[in-house]
């Protein structure tokens, strides 16, 4: 019995995920009267983010490998914040997972990414780059010297990226189980 205590304790989030507090507010205002269409607009995108991070852990919590999970850490690594969607600690690696719940059809072209009316959207590289330099500072200026695994995780099943390199480090939404598994 102590045993499945233990085995349990290294499978489950040790850092689990809250709601921002920027969308517990918008969420209650927004069931109390008609947002502006700005924060209207940032409302949605945050509650379609929390909940592309929730589908994600519901994920993580099926790994059956000893590790550490933490999820929706805020850093400061020298004068810099660094924001960290999710975590995976393992023996020899930390694997880093930038999460997007982005839904309909993306292209990529020359390092830019586009939703299909060919609006430019930010490229989650740009961001995943930065944090993996922060957390690597962060780690060495701790002592540790581990390899990161830093992954951009597409997580909606309505997602499809058109035109992508096989070398970025993308995870597409068929792909996760398989990721987990490996």
């Amino acid at each position: 019995m102590e045993f499945q205590k233990l085995e349990w304790m290294w499978i489950m989030p040790d850092k689990a995920r809250t709601e921002s507090a920027e969308l517990l507010i918008l969420n209650s205002l927004n069931t109390r009267m008609n947002l502006p269409n700005k924060d209207k607009q940032l409302y949605i995108y945050l509650k379609k983010g929390y909940e592309g991070e929730v589908l994600f852990d519901s994920l993580t919590e099926k790994i059956q490998s000893e590790c550490i999970i933490l999820n929706d850490l805020l850093l400061q690594v020298n004068i810099s914040i660094l924001q960290i969607d999710s975590l995976i600690i393992m023996s020899e690696t930390i694997y880093f997972f930038e999460l997007k719940n982005y839904e309909g059809d993306y292209y990529y072209q020359s390092d830019r990414l586009y939703k299909k009316n060919k609006t430019e959207i930010i490229n989650p590289l740009i961001q995943l780059s930065r944090s993996e330099a922060l957390l690597r500072q962060l780690l060495i200026k701790l002592g540790f010297n581990i390899l990161i695994d830093a992954s951009v995780v597409f997580i909606n099943p309505e997602f499809t990226l058109y035109q992508t390199p096989l070398d970025k480090p993308f995870i597409f939404p068929t792909q996760v189980n398989r990721f987990f598994i490996k």
